[in-house]
């Protein structure tokens, strides 16, 4: 036999070789999906076991491998959910709005929304800090009342956006003192201004009445003074910053203790 006739046989075999392998991958890739209802169930297993990326995973495996099932989409807001509670809120918010977009008449998508806002919500920092996701949680969670007015998702938010309000004029109230602290009386006013207006069902509207009085004391506009010392005394005759705003419209001096907080780094909350 010639080299020839070798060369010829060996080329048949490696295609023989090749033909039987591709079949062997092609056999595996047709192995059948597993039920859906087992895959979903699995998935819910994991989750009830705190495992969440694992969790995630499989709710994924579901809609791999059944994408045009009711499980498969069912699948969306369980992986989601499982983001959620494992702390990967940017990896939920951004199955959520994926979600809502393809599915938005599904009976799921009110509680998709209200999750979205809880994964900002539970970002919320102290007030010291930037602000922004806690405006974003006030933009989601306004967004679940307005679109599910009657739902128990839009109770439960109108809750949170108390809080959330609380919160953005804690804020203000914050950088306000802070300008005031430093003799900037014109931004102080803008700052507790903006609580009164923006933010007065807060618990932070009878101190930024009477950081008001101060501030237009100090500047010397006494009618503005006025106003917002009988502001605070309609509203809040009881409290001691009424007291206070009271005292300084009648040229006494605040207990020592309020002094030594005005000039220290120490402020009333």
């Amino acid at each position: 036999m010639t080299s020839r006739s070798f060369l010829y046989i060996a080329v048949i075999m490696s295609v023989f070789c090749l033909a039987a392998c591709g079949k062997g991958n092609d056999k595996d890739k047709e192995k059948p999906p597993e039920p859906a209802e087992k895959l979903y169930n699995d998935a819910l297993a994991k989750l009830g076991e705190h495992e969440y990326k694992d969790a995630v995973k499989a709710f994924e495996e579901v809609e791999r491998q059944h994408p045009y099932s009711e499980l498969a989409t069912r699948s969306e807001v369980m992986a989601a959910f499982a983001n959620y509670r494992n702390g990967q809120y940017d990896d939920a918010v951004t199955t959520l709005d994926r979600f809502v977009r393809q599915h938005p008449g599904n009976p799921n998508t009110p509680y998709a929304y209200y999750l979205k806002a809880l994964c900002y919500y539970e970002q919320i920092t102290d007030v010291g800090r930037d602000q922004k996701i806690t405006a974003q949680a006030q933009q989601a969670l306004n967004e679940v009342v307005s679109r599910f007015p009657d739902s128990e998702y839009a109770r439960d938010a109108r809750i949170k956006l108390d809080l959330v309000a609380d919160h953005l004029a804690g804020k203000e109230m914050e950088i306000g003192r802070w300008y005031e602290r430093h003799l900037e009386y014109l931004a102080a006013i803008n700052r507790f201004r903006t609580v009164v207006e923006k933010y007065q069902t807060t618990s932070h509207t009878p101190e930024a009445l009477h950081r008001l009085v101060e501030c237009y004391l100090k500047l010397g506009v006494v009618d503005q003074a006025k106003r917002y010392a009988a502001v605070l005394g309609y509203n809040y005759p009881d409290s001691q910053w009424y007291k206070d705003s009271y005292a300084l419209m009648n040229g006494k001096p605040l207990p020592e203790k309020k002094v030594e907080h005005w000039w220290g780094h120490v402020w009333p909350f």
